[in-house]
């Protein structure tokens, strides 16, 4: 297979053998001569626009040259979109291996430092991509005592890490991508029975699909301006561990009855949705393997979606059905809002009424987001183990594809 790392060098071999096309369709040489010229034209400014990731505008082109040279350029044409669905793919494919491979990674393995300086490789292979990362005095000074509660009990260092892509070509509303990434997850004081527990490595995968999305979105070059955010820490027991009736304050004031230590997932992101509105973003996509109940609710074909916004749900589901990474949105509601209300705090991580599981997630990351408009993406069934033909077994690096299916149609 002939590999490529951009589709204008196919671009150039296209326009190089166009007089070939038109002479099969019975063209004299002056007029060959004169399709030629135009029609190589046009390619030259749909490789410039191929060049500057101004993929509408180069797939304009492509049409005006079909309507002008309608004997020209049916076979050209389809080599030069094969070449551009294959750039497209190969990057898509990149990345959602590079976040596979995160995940598989046992957890001895991928501490947070070690997923923090994945992020920071990453940043220093993409000019245009900028990350910063800070540790547990970070957090302390952030005023995120959610996510630093959870992060006590484990001697690694958290990692708070944040990308930024700016492209100077963006005018829609800044995104937001906010991960989850407990890289390992024994459920604390609560602890969670032995039988799979290994399988708690993949409590990282939301940020390893944030992270390569971003990723794939800066490579891209699409039109868009992105800030993402991962909170990275293990959640294990220990004499430093957050207890069972401990309150916490989350960085915007809310305080937090921690009546499960396994319910940890949603004490990091409460923070991180915090620091994602504070950095400027105005839609915010989390992901998650939050709650056990949307395995039961959906098994592993749809991931959960619940939101507080119409418009982005439609965005994400239409992005679900291009890329094949299906999502079925949940109902939130003022009832499921009084689920989560604390008794001695704000709000309760884990209400006692073993109802709704999965919604009542999403209920309390609500609480976190203000005004924005906001999804929140339960992967805990998709995650890993689809068992389906083209991932079987192990890590599915799910949300990849999704994630930059949205920023492509916000950059539309």
């Amino acid at each position: 297979m002939l590999k490529l790392s951009r589709p204008v060098i196919l671009l150039s071999a296209a326009v190089a053998v166009l007089p070939l096309t038109a002479c099969a369709h019975g063209k004299n040489k002056a007029d060959t001569a004169y399709v030629a010229r135009d029609v190589s034209s046009l390619y030259t400014a749909a490789k410039h626009s191929m060049d500057q990731a101004d993929y509408d505008q180069a797939a304009k082109l492509f049409d005006e040259v079909e309507r002008q040279h309608p004997y020209s350029v049916w076979a050209r044409r389809a080599q030069l979109m094969s070449a551009f669905n294959y750039y497209l793919a190969k990057k898509y494919t990149d990345a959602v291996n590079s976040a596979r491979d995160l995940q598989n990674r046992p957890g001895n393995d991928l501490t947070p430092s070690a997923l923090a300086e994945h992020a920071r490789s990453l940043a220093r292979e993409i000019d245009v991509l900028d990350v910063e990362v800070e540790g547990r005095e970070g957090l302390r000074e952030r005023g995120m005592g959610a996510f630093a509660a959870v992060a006590q009990g484990s001697e690694q260092e958290p990692a708070l890490i944040t990308l930024r892509y700016d492209s100077p070509s963006a005018s829609g509303p800044t995104l937001g991508f906010v991960g989850k990434a407990v890289t390992f997850d024994s459920g604390g004081i609560s602890l969670k029975p032995g039988s799979k527990m290994s399988e708690m490595k993949f409590d990282m995968s939301g940020g390893a699909a944030v992270i390569e999305a971003v990723g794939a979105i800066a490579r891209l070059q699409l039109p868009i301006a992105l800030v993402a955010v991962v909170g990275a820490t293990e959640n294990l027991p220990s004499g430093r561990a957050i207890k069972p009736g401990d309150i916490v304050t989350a960085s915007n004031g809310k305080t937090i009855e921690i009546n499960n230590t396994d319910a940890e997932g949603r004490l990091v992101l409460a923070d991180c949705l915090c620091h994602a509105v504070a950095q400027g973003a105005e839609r915010i996509v989390d992901l998650a393997t939050l709650t056990g109940a949307v395995i039961v609710a959906l098994g592993s074909t749809y991931a959960g979606l619940m939101s507080n916004d119409d418009e982005l749900s439609e965005r994400l589901r239409e992005a679900g059905e291009r890329s094949g990474e299906i999502l079925w949105r949940l109902p939130l509601h003022e009832e499921y809002d009084a689920l989560v209300k604390g008794k001695y705090a704000d709000l309760d991580n884990a209400p006692e009424a073993r109802k709704a599981g999965t919604i009542v997630g999403g209920a309390f990351l609500a609480n976190f987001v203000g005004e924005v408009p906001w999804a929140h993406l339960d992967i805990a069934g998709s995650a890993w183990d689809l068992d389906r033909a083209y991932v079987g077994k192990g890590a599915s690096g799910y949300g990849v594809r999704l994630l930059v299916e949205l920023a492509r149609s916000f950059g539309a």
